[in-house]
């Protein structure tokens, strides 16, 4: 068994703890809250002002994850060379400036590679935030758990910005093409979480994982990816199925009849949602050593997708949106609780990112597939069952996944 020792702390990092997770979070907001969901609300004017498919608006965020997938490999590599709080703040710069060209594009090749490039950057962001916040959890054992939701529950900041921001964006913008302005605005967005972000890469850079941590233990030189099978697979899937429902619920909500307003108050509170939830399910990512976590959430994931998709009834979609972030960041919170319930501290990024690289995988297949499925019949609402689907099959497989440390 290896028992991770929390590293010497001063007093200001400790009684800052809960400060430097919620600052930190402006990382998640980036990377995911506004770079990847913020879309959502763009895509209705796009694809109406362009003329797109849904299979080209759902290859928009397709591109994106590839990126994300591009991003999470080279993580990694370049952790070896960089430190986590340096490469955190590149990342978002580079994810602020690549969100902001996407403005002045209309041809759908350019606007493909800025969704790349906005990708990989994002995954730089995300990767590394989600390393400190786990790093600081190890010095507050205790609460470890609700820090590391803290920093992913950054991203319903993001999403609750961004329902706010971009309709009024849009509704005040110019043309021909408002949605342009949205863009820039987010953009700035981003360079305000960015200054945010500067407090806790410089005060968690020194909590750098311990070289000694892995040597006193030969067999954990690296890890043991076929035991971590049942949660990647579960954790790909999830990728597969939540990002279906992110991509296009604003859609399908707006074929319904849905009313602008109507629509920034769902993703808004969506987006608050999962900044509760960093409180909500602490408690179970600090008891949980296997798969236990992965699979709940999971399967009360595919209850909130496929909801809308029976049903137009405004309270029953609101109660999707708000089930929906309530768990969904939960989930991705659970696999670095996981990584850092089982694996020592100095593999903890490259456990961190092997997950990232599935969740990126699972998110290619999502939006074109789902896409395809609603430029045939049934439309967007079978689309989200087979995202549900997904997330369901993903439940029974992470279910499966044991601990591989005694606790």
């Amino acid at each position: 068994m290896s028992t991770v020792v929390p590293a010497p702390s001063s007093p200001p990092l400790l009684r800052n703890g809960l400060w430097l997770a919620v600052a930190l979070s402006m990382g998640a907001a980036v990377s995911l809250g506004i770079t990847r969901f913020a879309y959502a609300l763009l895509l209705p004017p796009m694809r109406a002002d362009l003329a797109w498919s849904y299979t080209l608006a759902g290859a928009m965020n397709t591109v994106n994850a590839l990126g994300y997938l591009l991003g999470a490999l080279a993580t990694p590599l370049l952790l070896r060379r960089l430190a986590p709080g340096t490469l955190l703040v590149a990342g978002s710069v580079l994810a602020t400036v690549f969100m902001g060209l996407c403005g002045f594009f209309v041809e759908a090749a350019p606007l493909l590679l800025q969704r790349l490039l906005a990708g990989v950057a994002s995954a730089l962001v995300f990767v590394c935030g989600g390393l400190l916040a786990a790093r600081l959890g190890a010095q507050q054992p205790g609460r470890s758990g609700l820090l590391l939701g803290l920093y992913y529950g950054g991203t319903g900041w993001g999403i609750s910005l961004s329902a706010v921001l971009v309709p009024a964006v849009l509704a005040a913008a110019p043309g021909p093409h408002p949605w342009a302005w949205a863009w820039w605005a987010l953009a700035l967005a981003c360079v305000a979480a960015t200054l945010v972000l500067l407090w806790p890469a410089r005060a968690l850079q020194a909590l750098a994982a311990p070289a000694a941590a892995a040597s006193a233990q030969p067999e954990h030189g690296r890890v043991r990816w076929a035991a971590f099978a049942p949660a990647l697979l579960g954790y790909g899937l999830f990728g597969v199925g939540y990002i279906g429902y992110m991509t296009f619920v604003v859609a399908l909500l707006r074929e319904q009849g849905a009313s602008g307003a109507a629509v920034t108050w769902f993703y808004a509170l969506l987006g608050l949602a999962v900044v509760l939830s960093s409180r909500l399910w602490a408690g179970l990512l600090d008891r949980s050593r296997g798969g236990q976590a992965l699979a709940l959430l999971n399967g009360l994931l595919g209850v909130a997708t496929v909801l809308p998709a029976l049903t137009s009834a405004w309270p029953v979609v609101l109660a999707s949106g708000l089930l929906f972030g309530a768990v969904f960041l939960s989930v991705v919170a659970s696999t670095t609780a996981l990584v850092r319930h089982n694996l020592p501290q100095a593999l903890w990024a490259s456990g961190i990112s092997a997950f990232t690289i599935v969740f990126a995988a699972g998110q290619i297949i999502g939006p074109t597939v789902v896409g395809w499925i609603a430029d045939g019949p049934g439309g967007l609402a079978r689309g989200l069952v087979f995202s549900a689907g997904a997330l369901w099959v993903g439940a029974v497989v992470a279910s499966r996944q044991k601990p591989l440390t005694p606790a």
